[in-house]
């Protein structure tokens, strides 16, 4: 139980630690932001992502590939390749669409800011204990 306790706290670290790395008011803020780590290295985007390697080590390590391992695994996956989808459309294949666009400059509100570390904590902890 006590390893299980503190596979949860470094998760907690590493979200937080995403969520410093990519906080912004806006979407198009935090994309622009993600831009500067992609246009520097795509390995350093990656990097700021820690978590999605870290469910995956933690689910290889303890055979957990179950309901909510999974779940988290595709989320995050889902999660980079829409991020990369958005600078890509933004900074290599412009104009973007009309859509696109407004969806830029929407607030990201506290609800979106918390969801990872709500949705992905417990599930980790599922994950694990099932």
């Amino acid at each position: 139980m006590e390893t299980v306790i503190q596979i949860v706290i470094v998760m907690i670290v590493l979200e937080f630690f995403e969520f410093y790395m990519q906080s912004a008011n806006r979407l198009g803020e935090m994309i622009d932001k993600l831009y500067g780590y992609y246009n520097k290295n795509i390995f350093l985007f990656f990097l700021v992502h820690p978590t999605f390697y870290y469910v995956l080590g933690v689910t290889l390590y303890f055979d957990t590939f179950n309901f909510y391992s999974i779940t988290i695994l595709v989320l995050k996956a889902l999660d980079l390749f829409f991020k990369i989808e958005l600078i890509k459309q933004r900074y290599y294949e412009p104009p973007m669409d009309e859509e696109l666009e407004k969806m830029m400059e929407l607030k990201m509100t506290l609800g979106v800011k918390v969801f990872a570390p709500l949705t992905y904590i417990p599930l980790l902890y599922l994950s694990i204990m099932t």
